[in-house]
């Protein structure tokens, strides 16, 4: 610890949080559109055909279409045309519309301990918000969420790979040995910071989408892997 803390003390001068599944929940709403969507194609093929079938389309998509429920909906769309060899009734598309424009209305829910770290880091380091994701989906939770005031600088990518980070780091004006990334995706949070000479702290969610999963294991000097937000006060005594 002692180590952790020197280097957390004396070096970090900016500190980025991820946004969904690191300060409010999000994955968990997409798994229960998911369902439904499943659940209505299901006399075409079984739950977990139809949400592998989702998942390929969406992937497919990223490039184009970016990420966000929009992306999701025009996905699901999609996907429910070709495992219906395109006999998919009007009304069936309208309730996948629907599915998509619920979860857009849902309440940002706040993860636990998550203010209260914003707030005894706020004043000590400049705290910004790193998410991707739709500029008006990730504008609007934020809004939501009332975390706002505690961040310096909000940046919404359309991805989050390494000249993404490296953009937002020269824009901070700082060297990247400065900056500590906070999230819940190895691929999308951690791995790009550290092969930029970052810190990063990984803190797990429950439930984690499969485009973001990676299946190695890594140790690096750069890296903390915490299970709970509050942990992090802990690295920056």
């Amino acid at each position: 610890m002692p180590f952790i803390e020197f280097i957390m003390k004396d070096k970090i001068s900016v500190i980025a949080f991820d946004a969904d599944d690191t300060l409010w929940s999000n994955e968990p709403f997409f798994r229960a559109s998911e369902e439904r969507f499943a659940e209505m194609f299901s006399d075409f093929m079984p739950p977990h055909d139809v949400i592998r079938a989702l998942l390929k389309v969406e992937i497919a998509n990223i490039p184009v279409l970016g990420y966000g429920v929009k992306s999701f909906v025009i996905s699901m769309l999609e996907t429910a045309l070709e495992i219906s060899d395109h006999q998919v009734s009007a009304d069936a598309l309208q309730k996948i519309v629907a599915i998509g424009k619920d979860q857009l209305q849902q309440p940002v829910e706040i993860l636990e301990n998550v203010e209260q770290v914003l707030s005894a880091l706020q004043g000590r380091f400049k705290l910004v918000m790193a998410t991707k994701g739709d500029l008006l989906e990730q504008e609007t939770k934020l809004i939501k969420s009332g975390l706002e005031k505690y961040f310096h600088h909000i940046e919404i990518l359309s991805e989050k790979k390494e000249p993404n980070y490296k953009k937002l780091i020269n824009h901070l004006d700082i060297p990247a040995n400065e900056f500590l990334m906070i999230g819940n995706s190895l691929k999308s949070d951690i791995l790009p910071i550290l092969n930029l000479g970052g810190y990063a702290a990984h803190i797990p969610f429950h439930t984690t989408w499969e485009y973001e999963k990676v299946s190695t294991t890594f140790t690096h000097d750069n890296f903390y892997p915490l299970s709970n937000i509050s942990e992090v006060l802990e690295l920056l005594k």
